[in-house]
Protein backbone atom coordinates (compact mmCIF):
# COMPACT_ATOMS: atom_id res chain seq x y z
CA UNK A 1 0.00 0.00 0.00
CA UNK A 2 0.82 3.60 -0.73
CA UNK A 3 2.87 4.83 2.49
CA UNK A 4 1.10 7.73 4.87
CA UNK A 5 3.39 10.70 3.24
CA UNK A 6 1.93 9.62 -0.17
CA UNK A 7 -1.53 9.35 0.97
CA UNK A 8 -1.17 12.74 2.53
CA UNK A 9 -0.01 14.13 -0.58
CA UNK A 10 -2.77 12.81 -3.08
CA UNK A 11 -5.17 13.72 -0.53
CA UNK A 12 -3.83 17.46 -1.09
CA UNK A 13 -4.05 17.08 -4.04
CA UNK A 14 -8.09 15.60 -4.05
CA UNK A 15 -8.53 18.59 -2.10
CA UNK A 16 -7.86 21.12 -4.61
CA UNK A 17 -9.21 19.07 -7.44
CA UNK A 18 -12.13 18.29 -5.31
CA UNK A 19 -12.58 22.19 -4.46
CA UNK A 20 -12.70 23.49 -7.86
CA UNK A 21 -16.04 23.90 -9.45
CA UNK A 22 -16.47 20.91 -11.91
CA UNK A 23 -19.16 18.93 -14.07
CA UNK A 24 -19.92 16.42 -10.79
CA UNK A 25 -20.06 19.43 -8.59
CA UNK A 26 -22.65 21.41 -10.85
CA UNK A 27 -24.57 18.15 -11.43
CA UNK A 28 -24.68 17.49 -7.40
CA UNK A 29 -25.71 21.39 -7.11
CA UNK A 30 -28.64 21.01 -9.54
CA UNK A 31 -30.37 17.83 -8.57
CA UNK A 32 -29.86 19.35 -4.93
CA UNK A 33 -31.61 22.40 -6.06
CA UNK A 34 -33.89 20.78 -7.95
CA UNK A 35 -34.99 17.63 -6.14
CA UNK A 36 -33.46 17.70 -2.63
CA UNK A 37 -31.20 17.16 -0.64
CA UNK A 38 -31.48 13.32 -1.05
CA UNK A 39 -31.39 13.20 -4.39
CA UNK A 40 -28.24 15.30 -3.63
CA UNK A 41 -26.47 12.85 -1.93
CA UNK A 42 -27.83 10.01 -4.16
CA UNK A 43 -25.95 11.65 -7.32
CA UNK A 44 -22.87 11.84 -5.46
CA UNK A 45 -22.64 8.16 -4.17
CA UNK A 46 -23.35 7.29 -7.95
CA UNK A 47 -20.26 9.43 -8.96
CA UNK A 48 -18.67 7.75 -6.44
CA UNK A 49 -19.35 4.16 -7.90
CA UNK A 50 -18.31 5.35 -10.80
CA UNK A 51 -14.83 6.83 -9.32
CA UNK A 52 -14.35 3.52 -8.07
CA UNK A 53 -14.80 1.60 -11.73
CA UNK A 54 -12.45 4.59 -13.37
CA UNK A 55 -9.83 3.62 -10.74
CA UNK A 56 -10.24 0.18 -11.34
CA UNK A 57 -10.57 -0.11 -15.13
CA UNK A 58 -6.91 1.61 -15.05
CA UNK A 59 -5.21 -0.64 -12.86
CA UNK A 60 -6.66 -3.20 -14.97
CA UNK A 61 -5.30 -1.25 -18.33
CA UNK A 62 -9.47 -0.34 -19.37
CA UNK A 63 -8.57 2.81 -19.52
CA UNK A 64 -5.63 2.65 -21.55
CA UNK A 65 -7.24 1.30 -24.41
CA UNK A 66 -9.81 4.69 -24.67
CA UNK A 67 -5.95 7.27 -24.13
CA UNK A 68 -4.70 5.12 -26.96
CA UNK A 69 -7.38 4.03 -29.41
CA UNK A 70 -9.02 6.91 -30.70
CA UNK A 71 -11.87 5.53 -32.00
CA UNK A 72 -12.72 4.04 -28.43
CA UNK A 73 -12.26 7.84 -26.71
CA UNK A 74 -14.89 8.95 -29.30
CA UNK A 75 -17.48 5.99 -28.94
CA UNK A 76 -17.30 6.81 -25.01
CA UNK A 77 -17.62 10.47 -25.77
CA UNK A 78 -20.48 10.59 -28.25
CA UNK A 79 -22.48 7.78 -26.15
CA UNK A 80 -22.19 10.47 -23.61
CA UNK A 81 -23.40 13.28 -24.80
CA UNK A 82 -25.87 11.05 -26.85
CA UNK A 83 -27.18 10.33 -22.93
CA UNK A 84 -27.12 13.47 -21.28
CA UNK A 85 -29.20 15.28 -23.86
CA UNK A 86 -32.25 12.10 -23.35
CA UNK A 87 -31.59 13.60 -20.02
CA UNK A 88 -31.96 16.80 -20.55
CA UNK A 89 -35.24 15.89 -22.77
CA UNK A 90 -36.54 13.23 -20.12
CA UNK A 91 -36.72 15.88 -17.81
CA UNK A 92 -38.46 18.82 -19.85
CA UNK A 93 -40.64 16.56 -20.48
CA UNK A 94 -41.67 15.72 -17.08
CA UNK A 95 -44.67 17.11 -15.26
CA UNK A 96 -44.30 18.75 -12.02
CA UNK A 97 -44.98 20.89 -9.81
CA UNK A 98 -42.06 23.60 -9.38
CA UNK A 99 -40.33 22.59 -6.01
CA UNK A 100 -43.31 21.13 -4.16
CA UNK A 101 -42.64 17.69 -2.65
CA UNK A 102 -44.78 16.04 -4.63
CA UNK A 103 -43.41 17.43 -8.00
CA UNK A 104 -42.63 15.05 -10.52
CA UNK A 105 -38.86 15.45 -10.48
CA UNK A 106 -39.13 14.61 -6.38
CA UNK A 107 -40.90 11.53 -7.18
CA UNK A 108 -37.87 9.91 -9.21
CA UNK A 109 -37.04 6.49 -8.23
CA UNK A 110 -33.32 6.64 -5.69
CA UNK A 111 -32.39 3.74 -7.91
CA UNK A 112 -32.85 5.97 -11.25
CA UNK A 113 -30.97 9.23 -9.43
CA UNK A 114 -27.99 6.74 -8.36
CA UNK A 115 -27.62 5.20 -11.68
CA UNK A 116 -27.86 8.64 -13.25
CA UNK A 117 -25.19 9.51 -11.57
CA UNK A 118 -23.49 6.73 -11.99
CA UNK A 119 -23.92 6.54 -15.59
CA UNK A 120 -22.63 10.26 -16.72
CA UNK A 121 -19.20 9.78 -14.61
CA UNK A 122 -18.86 6.20 -16.40
CA UNK A 123 -19.64 7.62 -19.99
CA UNK A 124 -17.24 10.70 -19.41
CA UNK A 125 -13.82 9.91 -21.10
CA UNK A 126 -11.98 13.01 -19.95
CA UNK A 127 -12.64 11.08 -16.29
CA UNK A 128 -11.11 8.15 -17.61
CA UNK A 129 -8.16 10.42 -18.34
CA UNK A 130 -7.73 12.18 -15.54
CA UNK A 131 -7.63 8.94 -13.07
CA UNK A 132 -5.24 7.29 -15.52
CA UNK A 133 -3.12 10.45 -15.51
CA UNK A 134 -3.43 11.25 -11.71
CA UNK A 135 -3.56 7.74 -9.95
CA UNK A 136 -0.50 6.17 -11.62
CA UNK A 137 1.48 8.86 -9.59
CA UNK A 138 0.94 7.80 -6.29
CA UNK A 139 0.93 4.26 -6.63
CA UNK A 140 4.21 1.82 -6.92
CA UNK A 141 5.14 -1.87 -7.69
CA UNK A 142 6.54 -1.92 -4.19
CA UNK A 143 3.13 -1.36 -2.45
CA UNK A 144 1.74 -5.04 -3.39
CA UNK A 145 -1.52 -4.91 -5.49
CA UNK A 146 -2.00 -1.77 -8.25
CA UNK A 147 -6.02 -3.18 -7.81
CA UNK A 148 -5.75 -2.23 -4.19
CA UNK A 149 -3.53 1.09 -4.37
CA UNK A 150 -5.97 2.41 -6.62
CA UNK A 151 -9.02 1.67 -5.01
CA UNK A 152 -7.33 2.99 -1.80
CA UNK A 153 -7.01 5.85 -3.75
CA UNK A 154 -10.44 6.22 -5.14
CA UNK A 155 -11.58 6.47 -1.65
CA UNK A 156 -9.80 9.24 -0.89
CA UNK A 157 -10.59 10.82 -3.57
CA UNK A 158 -14.40 9.65 -2.60
CA UNK A 159 -14.38 10.71 1.31
CA UNK A 160 -12.55 14.15 0.36
CA UNK A 161 -15.21 14.87 -2.07
CA UNK A 162 -18.30 13.88 0.21
CA UNK A 163 -16.77 16.14 2.49
CA UNK A 164 -16.73 19.24 0.08
CA UNK A 165 -20.17 17.91 -2.30
CA UNK A 166 -22.02 17.71 0.73
CA UNK A 167 -21.57 21.19 2.15
CA UNK A 168 -22.65 22.11 -1.52
CA UNK A 169 -25.32 19.38 -1.73
CA UNK A 170 -26.34 21.24 1.85
CA UNK A 171 -26.55 24.52 0.69
CA UNK A 172 -28.06 23.50 -2.51
CA UNK A 173 -31.12 22.22 -0.43
CA UNK A 174 -31.50 25.36 1.71
CA UNK A 175 -31.67 27.17 -1.66
CA UNK A 176 -34.28 25.05 -2.57
CA UNK A 177 -35.94 25.85 0.61
CA UNK A 178 -36.07 29.17 -0.29
CA UNK A 179 -37.17 29.09 -4.28
CA UNK A 180 -39.86 26.78 -2.39
CA UNK A 181 -42.57 30.24 -2.58
CA UNK A 182 -41.72 30.35 -6.48
CA UNK A 183 -44.67 29.06 -7.91
CA UNK A 184 -45.26 31.39 -10.68
CA UNK A 185 -42.46 29.19 -12.30
CA UNK A 186 -43.37 25.75 -11.52
CA UNK A 187 -41.16 24.00 -14.41
CA UNK A 188 -38.21 26.11 -13.00
CA UNK A 189 -36.61 23.47 -11.39
CA UNK A 190 -37.24 20.68 -14.42
CA UNK A 191 -35.51 24.09 -16.72
CA UNK A 192 -32.54 24.05 -14.28
CA UNK A 193 -31.54 20.32 -14.27
CA UNK A 194 -32.27 20.18 -18.12
CA UNK A 195 -29.85 23.16 -18.54
CA UNK A 196 -27.28 20.97 -16.74
CA UNK A 197 -27.51 17.95 -18.68
CA UNK A 198 -27.32 19.99 -21.98
CA UNK A 199 -24.76 22.09 -20.92
CA UNK A 200 -22.61 18.85 -19.88
CA UNK A 201 -23.50 16.98 -23.13
CA UNK A 202 -22.05 20.25 -24.71
CA UNK A 203 -18.95 20.13 -23.13
CA UNK A 204 -17.81 16.54 -23.65
CA UNK A 205 -19.46 17.52 -27.65
CA UNK A 206 -16.72 20.12 -27.63
CA UNK A 207 -13.98 19.51 -25.28
CA UNK A 208 -10.67 17.73 -27.02
CA UNK A 209 -9.55 15.23 -25.48
CA UNK A 210 -6.56 17.32 -23.74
Amino acid sequence: MPDFSTIMLFAAAAVVLTATPGPDMLLIASRSVSQGRTAGFLTFAGIALGTYCHALAAALGLSQLIAAVPIAYEVVRWAGCAYLLYLAYKTIRQEGAGFAPTSALRRLSGKRIFAEGVATNLLNPKMALFVLALFPQFVSPEGGSMIAQMLLLATVLNGIGFLVNGSVIVLGSHIRARLAGLIRFPKLPQYLLATVFAGLACRIALGSRN
